[in-house]
């Protein structure tokens, strides 16, 4: 079973178009793809949870 593919958050900013704080508030509004935080403190989206957050973007603008 192949894993998914996690990006990094620096990816995911240039992808979206949204600054690291911005980010962050729309994170504490519960408004954010879902993080997923190494032991080593970095974090990783996958690119499902970011696929699904654009879809849920889009339902919600239409």
């Amino acid at each position: 079973m192949a894993r998914p593919k996690m990006l990094k958050l620096p990816e995911v900013l240039a992808e979206i178009g949204m600054s690291r704080a911005a980010f962050y508030r729309m994170r504490a509004r519960g408004q954010a793809p879902r993080l997923r935080k190494l032991p080593n403190g970095q974090v990783r989206i996958s690119r499902a949870d970011l696929d699904a957050w654009w879809e849920r973007c889009d339902q919600e603008a239409a």
